[in-house]
């Protein structure tokens, strides 16, 4: 009778999985959060704002040849913005 027993519980345990809960990961609540998880900085753009940007900063020549330096991949899907020095 305990064979029987055994038997029984160990084929209706078979199918059951002890699981243990996994951790989530955390969602940024607002695009905000979701912006600043980028490797990026913080420039004083030559409007006078501060942007955020991903890319690095360069240096390109201007029609009458001076030379500006531009932060490249800014927030906001601007390519470059112009820094001030």
């Amino acid at each position: 009778m305990k064979l029987l027993a055994t038997l029984l519980l160990s084929l209706s345990l078979q199918g059951v999985r002890v699981s243990t809960p996994q951790p989530q990961l955390a969602v940024p609540q607002n695009k905000a959060a979701a912006r600043h998880a980028h490797k990026g900085c913080w420039y004083f753009a030559e409007n006078g704002h501060a942007v955020f940007c991903y890319g690095p900063v360069m240096t390109v020549s201007q029609a009458d040849g001076n030379l500006q330096r531009v932060a490249t991949f800014c927030q906001g899907d601007q390519t470059m913005v112009p820094l001030r020095d």
